[in-house]
């Protein structure tokens, strides 16, 4: 397999949702069976954001603005991005969740980089909802989201009664 690809060959795919989000996406570490970073060109019409406002418990992600202008959306705050400006967002809390929205009027184009550790938990602020992937697979069981005032609503040991260790425990001992 070459270990290469250009932007015109990269296979992409796009996404919307309501008035406010929509993206296309190159894939470019993905085709060439990358293991540990995933790297990709999101494009974000004017206007828009590409993803709800999130933060990562296990990755780290890189960002390089390509082309267009918007603002990124860290924390509470906010910055203004441009051309060649690098970003970088460490795993953590609500305190790095991020998002990028194109308030100029091309594009924001930007290559996105990031380690592809998992599981993963994701957070998302504005929505109230955490979600887990088990896998970068394509498949209805990847991940799954709970909204966060459901979380804690069990313990630990709750429903575990051993009855089945007792009975483990009675039919070896009975065999």
């Amino acid at each position: 397999m070459k270990p290469l690809i250009n932007l015109d060959e990269a296979p992409s795919h796009s996404g919307r949702h309501g008035d406010l989000f929509e993206y296309r996406m190159q894939e470019l570490a993905q085709p060439l069976a990358a293991k540990g970073l995933g790297a990709n060109v999101t494009s974000v019409p004017p206007g828009k954001a590409a993803f709800p406002f999130h933060h990562h418990h296990a990755n780290e992600e890189h960002f390089f603005v390509l082309s267009g202008t918007g603002v990124l959306r860290l924390g509470e705050d906010t910055y203004p991005v441009r051309p060649r400006d690098y970003v970088v967002i460490p795993p953590g809390g609500p305190e790095l969740a991020h998002q990028f929205v194109n308030t100029g009027d091309e594009d924001l184009v930007y290559l996105a980089i990031s380690t592809m550790l998992l599981p993963e938990v994701v957070g998302y602020p504005d929505a109230a909802k955490t979600g887990v992937r088990i896998t970068y697979a394509d498949k209805p069981w990847a991940r799954f989201l709970v909204k966060d005032d459901a979380k804690n609503q069990v313990e630990y040991w709750d429903g575990e009664t051993g009855e089945i260790v007792a009975a483990t425990i009675a039919d070896t001992r009975a065999g």
